[in-house]
């Protein structure tokens, strides 16, 4: 293909900048200890601090792939599939969803929420962060959030995203992998005096897999 009509194609969707796809354990969140096929996509201006896949910010270091190929890569392995980043609602994801929904797969996103939301989900895992806030129908449509605890301020963070989003959401604290000895301990405490949340752990680096 010309590098024109590969520009139209991720535009449309139709080829993503797709930086690894793996079949693993889910290892965070309400989903934790259950297989999925992970589609890591490329590209990400939100600029956490403390990301463990920075490498996923440079979409352009990323293969504009087919998703027909992403889709038929897939199905072989999983009845459910987590979509994530980078930050994936930086694309078009109606048309990748809709031929994952087409092989009759569940579909996840793990998104930061700070672009508008395109595609079918089962499930949708809200992240926000304060660098780019999430938009209104994010925040409506979540079925869970997860705020990631670095400091002490976060908790205040983790309140007011809380408030934002509807009320069947399901809330977890999760302590920032490089923090976590110092951080845990808070949450545990804050979780025990606070019993909407729910601890979040990642469990995949415990375990050592993807």
């Amino acid at each position: 293909m010309l590098a024109k009509e590969i520009q139209t194609a991720v535009e449309k969707g139709t080829m993503l900048p797709l930086m690894e796809e793996f079949y693993t354990i889910q290892g965070e969140g309400f989903h934790t200890g259950t297989a999925a096929y992970f589609i890591r996509i490329g590209g990400c201006d939100v600029g956490c601090h403390w990301c463990d896949v920075k490498e996923s910010w440079n979409a352009e270091l990323h293969p504009p792939t087919a998703i027909d190929k992403i889709v038929a890569n897939a199905a072989k392995y999983a009845d459910t599939v987590v979509i994530t980043g980078g930050e994936p609602l930086t694309w078009n994801m109606s048309p990748l969803t809709q031929n994952l929904k087409d092989k009759n797969l569940k579909v996840h996103i793990e998104t930061s929420g700070a672009y508008p939301l395109t595609g079918i989900w089962d499930w949708i895992c809200l992240s926000p962060k304060k660098t780019k806030l999430p938009t209104a129908e994010v925040y409506e449509k979540a079925h869970e959030l997860k705020v990631i605890i670095y400091n002490k301020h976060d908790f205040i963070f983790a309140e007011e995203q809380a408030e934002k989003v509807n009320q069947n959401a399901i809330l977890f604290l999760q302590p920032e992998w490089s923090k976590k000895e110092e951080m845990t301990p808070l949450i545990v405490d804050y979780v025990m005096q606070n019993p909407k949340w729910r601890v979040s752990l990642q469990t995949h680096k415990y375990l050592n897999i993807p």
